[in-house]
């Protein structure tokens, strides 16, 4: 009786014992986190390559700021770019390091640019502009400029919407007097849900959306960052990859 247990047990016990065991868990768990690391890496690199389709969106452009290094144009060119934003200015005292050289070269490689101020809820709409103006040329070949509204962590401040809207037309309205031409103002998403900037500042929109066409606008967008993970040739890190609105588009 005590033998047929015994063997019962020993059936009944895996085969090759407890390490066997784990050694086959262990196997499994590689094979699914290999697989993982697999698709994470093909998703980052259709992430990387992905932009709009053409036929869509004919007109496509990219934004470039220092962090880009020495952006080599015409390999910017040569990728698709047919327009570019590059940073310009940040708050009332920052100049992207690499504005200027930028906007000469895409020039020379006949790509169309415009420059782009990062808007500061922490400082005065009259020192920003003066901040812009000085560093900014006017420039009748230039694009508009653009006003990019996020939440930045170097900025506590979250004044009122009316406030926000009073201090933001005043930037606008001194900084378009200098440029001869109306500017963009580019919200982001959460920005834009908690001051509704596109019904309260008649201005053409640039709205951003990873992949999918942003729809948190009161109007329809004229420009979409559809990808700020791209890689191109001549451009260190990523980029942001933008289409432009076709004309007559909804």
């Amino acid at each position: 009786m005590a033998t047929g247990a015994i063997k019962d047990r020993q059936r009944l016990r895996p085969r090759g014992g407890w390490r066997a065991a784990v050694a086959r868990l262990l196997r499994r768990t590689g094979a699914i986190i290999a697989l993982l690391l697999l698709a994470a890496g093909l998703a980052m690199w259709w992430a990387a390559r992905w932009t709009p389709d053409r036929a869509l969106y004919p007109t496509q452009g990219v934004t470039i700021d220092a962090g880009n290094g020495d952006v080599h144009w015409g390999s910017v060119k040569a990728a698709g770019a047919d327009f570019a934003y590059i940073m310009a200015t940040d708050g009332s005292a920052g100049v992207d390091a690499k504005f200027v050289r930028n906007m000469a070269a895409a020039r020379d490689a006949g790509i169309q640019a415009g420059a782009i101020h990062r808007y500061s809820l922490c400082q005065l709409a009259t020192d920003q502009a003066a901040n812009f103006i000085r560093h900014v040329p006017r420039r009748a070949d230039a694009l508009p400029a653009v006003v990019w509204l996020d939440y930045d962590d170097r900025c506590p401040d979250r004044p009122t919407r009316a406030l926000l809207l009073s201090e933001l037309a005043t930037f606008l309205a001194q900084i378009e007097a200098h440029m001869g031409k109306r500017s963009l103002i580019a919200p982001g998403p959460a920005f834009e849900g908690d001051y509704r900037v596109t019904q309260g500042i008649a201005r053409t929109t640039w709205l951003r959306r990873d992949f999918f066409e942003p729809d948190y606008g009161a109007h329809p967008w004229a420009m979409w960052q559809a990808n700020n993970h791209v890689r191109i040739s001549g451009a260190d890190g990523t980029v942001g990859w933008n289409a432009l609105r076709p004309q007559g588009g909804t």
